[in-house]
């Protein structure tokens, strides 16, 4: 698919309209190995509230970052939240050490992970809430089935779905409208782009995570006469595939934050 120039400088996730640049909060506000706090909460604090200022609408996270430290501290720094921000997190992940993830996607899992971040961010509703993976143990109908519950429940406002195939995507459209989908995607990793397409045709959002290959796309090159493209270059390219791509790529850094929302010019 040919990238394209968008046509809003907003994008449309549920009910909220928001800058195509959010911030993703896995990074930032987790420790070594995605495990437990950073060391400096200070700076976790000027970071949070400095990216508000800076006209951040759309906070990415999810009960695994930490786990549960990254929501616990977005509670901290911004609570009670601006009536303008988004703030989606995700569940269906267990954690037992750094850089250990498991899939689990129980039904009665999936609702005490939604009770547990309601409790840790401090809200009654959860704006979009993701299945963090598609747990391939427990029919996909039956995780989908307990975030319809959710909602109805008033619990979840809207459904998303992560690091999911087309095919998981139409099996869970089948069941309830999805209101975003956050996968992997950046110039070295298109695997998602049928995802993007289907996306873009059929009214979602689509989420690209990792934009910037956890900055291997920006490291220097030693090979004589090649030169690395520019964060605003590799967010752009990711952005340029349709009006309801927006992105969530983190950083520690406010500096860096704000060149990052500078990336459409």
């Amino acid at each position: 698919m040919a990238a394209r120039p968008r046509a809003s400088a907003r994008v449309t996730i549920g009910d909220h309209h928001v800058h195509p640049v959010g911030l993703g909060t896995m990074t930032a506000l987790t420790g070594p190995g995605h495990w437990w706090h950073p060391d400096d909460l200070d700076a976790v604090r000027h970071l949070l509230r400095g990216a508000i200022d800076h006209g951040v609408d759309h906070l990415d996270t999810a009960d695994a970052y930490g786990p549960e430290t990254a929501e616990h501290l977005i509670r901290k720094a911004l609570h009670p939240y601006p009536a303008h921000l988004l703030i989606a997190t995700k569940g269906g992940m267990t954690r037992s050490g750094p850089n250990q993830w498991a899939r689990c996607g129980r039904p009665e899992y999936l609702r005490q992970c939604v009770a547990l971040s309601l409790r840790r961010l401090k809200t009654e509703c959860i704006d979009l809430y993701y299945l963090h993976r598609v747990d391939p143990a427990v029919p996909l109908a039956d995780q989908i089935g307990v975030l319809i519950d959710l909602r109805a429940e008033g619990k979840i406002r809207h459904i998303g779905l992560s690091q999911v195939t087309l095919d998981h995507l139409q099996e869970a459209q089948a069941l309830t409208p999805i209101a975003a989908v956050q996968n992997r995607y950046h110039q070295a990793d298109t695997d998602s782009r049928d995802v993007v397409e289907h996306c873009g045709s059929t009214g979602v959002a689509f989420v690209a995570h990792s934009p910037l290959a956890q900055g291997a796309l920006i490291r220097p090159n030693p090979s004589p006469g090649h030169r690395r493209p520019s964060t605003a270059e590799l967010l752009r390219w990711v952005l340029e595939h349709g009006p309801h791509v927006a992105t969530v790529p983190g950083t520690r850094s406010l500096a860096h934050l704000q060149k990052n929302l500078s990336a459409m010019g």
